[in-house]
């Protein structure tokens, strides 16, 4: 491939300039910015409560003052382990402005896999809520790490007041009283220290701004070290992409979890560097999301295919008005073509297809919102970005047009490596290149397309077999919502497909009729053998289908039998 003259600027949407320059920024210079542009504009509404950008940032200057004096500084690991509200925007950019490093956690994690990340990360301060599907978990491992401090935010201090004495009648047994000592601060308290922050010296290409934790492309959950330069590049990177959005005007739904790589920067990061609204959401919550579109008219909203696939069959959709939605961008995993086509027929806008990593924090190409959308494809290279097909055996050779090989990426917004994992880096980072571990080619216009997991990918009797082509084909049948397709030991082929699958409500469908139609597409040799019918499939917090958890209970079967 000829990088000065990439095969996919021949399709590059012209408004988007693949070589425009992106500069090296500390991350918080995002919303210095937006306040210094859009002082007055509406940064977030949460449940009804509004912030504008002016009180955002004084916000985040006085709890970064407050940082600063218990020992916030560069090096210094600050978790941050709650749902989406304010506290956790505030707390994300003020532990950068204070020299920190944001250690984003999942707020469903066990009190087993908090304390293996406190200590893997070296987190040593943790900003929480005072929930107690939350608090408990974290009281568990305070005096089993290492860590210093422990701030605590009353999840009701972010809500508008009525919803607030909502809460204390209905809901006040969701709030836990939190243990005192010098181990504790209130958030509220810190967010009254003075809005001085002695500045922080940060070096965009060196410093981290955050650890973000990912299973990665090796299995095992490790942290992707992504510099200050890594993400303020990557929201650029989407910036020049998504060209044509008008600044201090857009409304963002922000139903995704902030604490994920997605969200992290196609909503709340992108929202403040474009001056737009978030209209933040603590959890996916389908008749809140509907209603807030319905009448809060956002423009954009980011989902995973799960979502969009949702809000497509949801039976009462016909009540809502979402034709304000000019955009719709969908991550986190493969978009069946069925799902993009029912959703686009019924909100009336695009739906885009892209695609990233936790180690290219994330966004690493997507299709055009101005020209072709390929079916099934993940579109071309954000700007400064490379990306090619290298031979799996042989990872220096670049394949030609149209091979299968492993899908590798090169740009800014790569990460430095994982955190204190120098074998692991070693796998996936070889001379600043990323091996993604996805499978996949590249057209003759220069668009690319994901085939599947090279972990995931099934040999059964020497033949191989991609997982997604059978969902896709699944996903074709009218009465299929969900479906996922791992392989299964076979005593004579190795292994064999296995489909999952959830039916639309009120389907009769049977194994039978799956049959059938997967015989109308499907070569014999890849026809799933085994067919399994689940109210669920498990899903990760983005809603994202958890074959790993599928796999798991496989062997698990075959262990026991």
């Amino acid at each position: 491939m000829n990088y000065s003259t990439p095969d996919w600027l021949k399709s590059y949407p012209k408004n988007v300039d693949w070589r425009a320059e992106i500069p090296a920024k500390p991350l918080f210079c995002l919303l210095d910015e937006a306040e210094n542009n859009y002082p007055d504009k509406i940064a977030l509404d949460f449940l009804g409560k509004q912030i504008t950008y002016c009180e955002l940032a004084d916000k985040v200057r006085r709890f970064a003052r407050s940082l600063s004096n218990i020992g916030v500084t560069k090096g210094v690991k600050v978790g941050i382990f709650m749902p989406n509200c304010p506290q956790f925007i505030i707390s994300y950019y003020a532990i950068l402005k204070a020299g920190g490093t944001v250690v984003n956690y999942n707020p469903l994690y066990s009190a087993c896999e908090l304390k293996h990340q406190i200590e893997d990360s070296d987190t040593s301060i943790m900003i929480t809520l005072s929930l107690k599907a939350i608090y408990p978990k974290l009281a568990e491992c305070v005096e089993q790490t290492n860590l210093r401090k422990i701030i605590v935010s009353d999840f009701q201090e972010s809500l508008p007041l009525a919803k607030r004495m909502a809460f204390n009648l209905t809901r006040k047994g969701d709030n836990i009283e939190v243990k005192k000592g010098d181990k504790y601060l209130s958030f509220a308290d810190l967010l009254e220290e003075e809005d001085i922050v002695t500045p922080i010296t940060i070096d965009p290409i060196r410093d981290i701004a955050v650890l973000q934790y990912t299973g990665g492309t090796t299995g095992v959950p490790k942290a992707a070290v992504l510099t200050h330069a890594n993400v303020y590049a990557n929201t650029m990177q989407c910036n020049l992409w998504f060209n044509g959005l008008r600044y201090g005007e857009e409304i963002i739904v922000g139903a995704l979890p902030l604490f994920h790589v997605f969200a992290m920067t196609t909503i709340m990061n992108l929202s403040i560097y474009t001056g737009s609204c978030i209209l933040l959401h603590p959890r996916f919550d389908m008749k809140n999301i509907l209603y807030g579109i319905h009448f809060k008219r956002p423009t954009l909203m980011p989902g995973v295919p799960t979502m969009f696939a949702a809000i497509a069959n949801y039976k009462q959709i016909g009540k809502y008005d979402l034709t304000s939605l000019k955009m719709c961008i969908s991550g986190g995993g493969p978009l069946p073509q069925e799902v993009k086509n029912n959703f686009e027929r019924i909100a009336g806008c695009k739906l885009i297809e892209g695609y990233g990593l936790s180690e290219s924090s994330p966004v690493a190409a997507a299709n055009p919102l101005f020209g072709l959308n390929k079916p099934g494809s993940i579109g071309m290279p954000v700007p400064q970005t490379i990306i090619d097909i290298r031979q799996i055996d042989n990872p220096h050779t670049i394949l030609p047009v149209g091979e299968v090989g492993e899908i590798c990426i090169s740009g800014p917004q790569v990460m430095q490596g994982y955190l204190n994992k120098p074998k692991e880096t070693e796998e996936v980072l070889k001379n600043g290149v990323l091996h993604t571990g996805d499978l996949g080619y590249m057209d003759e216009d220069g668009y690319f397309y994901v085939v599947d997991r090279l972990k995931e990918m099934i040999i059964s009797g020497g033949y191989k077999i991609y997982p997604r082509n059978i969902e896709e084909i699944l996903y074709r049948h009218p009465e299929v919502l969900e479906a996922a397709v791992i392989g299964v030991s076979h005593p004579e082929r190795v292994q064999q497909p296995k489909a999952f699958i959830v039916k639309k409500e009120g389907s009769t469908l049977s194994e039978s009729s799956i049959r059938e139609h997967l015989k109308k597409e499907c070569s014999a040799y890849a026809l799933p053998h085994l067919i399994e019918f689940r109210d669920s499939l498990p899903k990760s917090i983005i809603g994202k289908i958890l074959k790993k958890d599928l796999i798991a209970e496989e062997k698990n079967k075959s262990v026991n039998s």
